[in-house]
């Protein structure tokens, strides 16, 4: 008596089965996107969003407050004369052409000055570039060295001038986390807005909750 175990289709019907066998496999896989991304990818080679500083308010935070929150890390300064005022411009068009994308989204401003961007300084700052989203920190020197140090951040102060006022020479890249904090896209000053906004939503659409 034969049985469907039994059952052995040759010739096309055998082929024919095969193939309908591969398109039902394909249709019910979920394949990841491996599409390659127009950012640096460093997942894996940056460590966790990991820190203790203190916000524009003045109340304390940790790397962990930002759980939940795609977060973009940059590292500047607000007498900062070029590259950070428009890093920070760069950012706020990023958010408005993300549109819904952004509720769940934080610009993060951490200072390389210290000695001068209190907190007040701070708020001010980061407020007049997105008042919605952006956030500015501060901490002690020792803080900020060694969360400079656990992102490979290089940061100078250069000589001051007879007035008393001086220069810091910085990194400026922009670091992108995902919800969980973990490190996936560094963002450079020749990547365009289009290119920070896409890879940003796909990482936005991608990271599971």
């Amino acid at each position: 008596m034969s049985s469907w175990f039994s059952f052995q289709p040759k010739g096309w019907f055998a082929a024919l089965l095969a193939a309908l066998f591969l398109s039902t496999g394909l249709a019910a896989c979920s394949r990841p996107d491996t599409t390659p991304w127009k950012l640096t990818d460093v997942s894996g080679h940056l460590p966790d969003l990991d820190f203790k500083l203190t916000d524009d308010t003045g109340k304390p935070v940790t790397g962990q407050s930002f759980l939940g929150q795609t977060t973009l890390v940059y590292f500047g300064y607000t007498h900062c004369p070029d590259v950070c005022p428009e890093t920070m411009a760069r950012l706020m068009q990023v958010m408005q052409q993300l549109g819904p994308d952004a509720k769940n989204t934080r610009i993060v401003f951490i200072t390389v000055d210290p000695a001068r961007d209190t907190a007040a300084a701070l708020h001010d700052y980061v407020r007049a570039f997105d008042a919605q989203h952006a956030v500015g920190l501060t901490g002690t020197d020792g803080a900020i060295e060694s969360i400079a140090k656990r992102y490979r951040v290089a940061y100078q102060m250069e000589k001051r001038d007879p007035s008393g006022a001086y220069d810091v020479t910085h990194s400026s890249a922009v670091y992108i986390f995902d919800t969980h904090g973990h490190a996936r896209l560094l963002a450079t000053e020749t990547d365009s807005i289009e290119s920070i906004t896409h890879d940003l939503r796909r990482v936005i659409d991608s990271t599971p909750s």
